[in-house]
């Protein structure tokens, strides 16, 4: 099985189909320009599927050939072809045989954008190149650097990320945060470290129960004071509480004040003094703390 594709299954049989449909792919004829164009308008006007069968196998060997460049990122070529044959598909399904443009040229463009797209979805489990910029860079990256450093292992200088930089017209920290990417695989959680696994080293940020029971119960501590000290109200200035300062979006001291009959200033009044003896009732509460669970 591949370590990269779950489904794959690499086994003797699967080898022998891969190699029976490589060698079929190379035995198809070469179709001329105008056999070409014959069997795309057949295709296009008339939804001919035998010419479309027609089509597609003599540029499979274009996927396969296409597939084989891009071996060297872990992935199985047959899904390569799978996914270059997909490509291929769609160029069949728009290209326009009136530009007279030959249809592998335009093919070529699908089978290569169909499997690049595969690789970027499958190489690694963090996504890479979100941007076309970025795409350019992963898949020219090892190139341009066997270029310009003639094959020198280890980090590249910083002279490399900015020549890598200007010609693929990125910034140096894409070229640096890149190689970091392609530099290293990925590493399961769940992989062995000494005697413990990674994700061992990792803290949980959530409380643990201890805490989480003493939250919860000095919570219904500290409501159950607040009921009281606002039992010690009157029932004017509890709805003033309640509506101005527990209710979700709190009425205006305008709106209480005709709802009570009073000047909004008369209601600012009888918030103020009713939040003073809140504050005195409740600082009783704090001063003992021994229904707390923590100091």
């Amino acid at each position: 099985m591949s370590p990269s594709i779950a489904g794959h299954v690499d086994n003797s049989a699967t080898r022998r189909a891969d190699l029976a449909f490589v060698r079929a792919a190379m035995r198809a004829p070469l179709l001329s320009r105008d056999r070409e164009f014959d069997l795309a308008r057949r295709w296009r006007d008339r939804g001919d599927q035998t010419a479309l069968h027609q089509l597609i196998t003599a540029y499979t060997r274009l996927v396969v050939a296409s597939a084989a460049r891009y071996r060297g990122y872990g992935l199985p070529v047959a899904d390569l072809v799978q996914e270059g044959n997909l490509g291929l598909m769609q160029a069949a399904a728009r290209f326009e045989p009136a530009r007279r443009f030959r249809f592998s040229t335009y093919a070529a463009w699908w089978v290569r954008s169909a499997m690049q797209d595969f690789i970027l979805r499958n190489w690694s489990i963090v996504r890479t190149g979100t941007t076309a910029a970025h795409k350019s860079l992963f898949f020219n990256l090892r190139r341009l650097r066997a270029k310009i450093d003639f094959g020198v292992g280890g980090p590249m200088t910083p002279e490399t990320h900015a020549r890598i930089a200007r010609t693929l017209k990125v910034s140096v920290a894409d070229v640096a945060h890149m190689e970091g990417r392609m530099s290293a695989a990925d590493q399961s959680l769940d992989a062995p470290a000494g005697e413990e696994s990674w994700q061992d080293f990792f803290a949980d940020p959530a409380p643990n129960p201890e805490a989480k029971a003493i939250d919860d119960h000095d919570g219904k501590l500290r409501s159950r004071w607040m009921r009281e000290a606002l039992a010690e109200l009157g029932p004017r200035e509890q709805a003033i509480i309640r509506r101005r300062h527990l209710a979700e979006g709190g009425a205006t001291l305008e709106t209480l004040g005709r709802e009570f009959g009073v000047s909004k200033e008369r209601v600012r009044q009888l918030e103020h003094r009713a939040l003073q003896r809140l504050r005195a009732t409740l600082s009783t509460r704090v001063a003992d703390r021994t229904e707390l669970l923590v100091g």
